[in-house]
């Protein structure tokens, strides 16, 4: 999770079918918090449910690991 609001960043790691290189890619998901439970810097699963709003079509399916604490 990257902000407080609604905007989630998933970011993972993939093989280039090109080069065969590891390479980080990222990609914006805007997934619904019902228990407002999550803050910036959480790992969270997210879920693909029906749409919520214009945006919103993932869910918050369960939090993984909490931010640590700075």
């Amino acid at each position: 999770m990257s902000e407080a609001k609604t905007t989630r960043t998933l970011t993972g790691r993939v093989v280039s079918p090109m080069y065969g290189k590891i390479v980080t890619r990222s990609k914006k998901y805007h997934a619904h918090d019902e228990k407002d439970e999550c803050h910036e810097g959480d790992v969270v699963l997210i879920e693909e449910c029906r749409p919520i709003s214009r945006t919103k079509a993932w869910r918050v399916a369960k939090l993984v690991e909490k931010a640590r604490a700075a």
